[in-house]
């Protein structure tokens, strides 16, 4: 079973910036894709975007392009989400996941580990 570990929630400040990693101890991370999600209370989860095992590739969806970006350093086994003008509406759980593919539509069927999720609250 493969194990990750989110890391670098907690309070930000709207219109402020977001950096969370994701660290996968103890198994040959550059293996697998890994993609981020997120799930506001009350609302059903949603994807944010992935990234291949190789970073060749990533794959962001249309509404968060440009804000987003996802990468990884297969060295530190770790991957990294940052986003930009955060606004309180994206307060959530975030999560990230393994699996074996990112995909330009990816869907949370595609990755079948996942972290416990870390807490991001956007507020002032």
């Amino acid at each position: 079973q493969v194990q990750l570990v989110e890391s670098g929630g907690g309070l930000v400040q709207p219109g402020g910036p977001l950096k969370l990693s994701c660290a996968a101890p103890g198994f040959t991370f550059e293996n697998y894709a890994i993609g981020w999600f997120r799930q506001a209370p009350g609302k059903e989860r949603e994807v944010i975007g992935c990234i291949t095992s190789s970073a060749d590739y990533t794959s962001i969806t249309d509404s968060k392009k440009g804000r987003f970006t996802i990468s990884r350093d297969n060295a530190k086994n770790t991957a990294y989400l940052q986003g930009n003008s955060m606004t309180p509406e994206e307060t959530a759980v975030y999560y990230c996941a393994a699996g074996h593919g990112c995909y330009s539509m990816p869907r949370s069927a595609d990755f079948g580990s996942w972290g416990q999720g870390t807490q991001v609250t956007v507020s002032s």
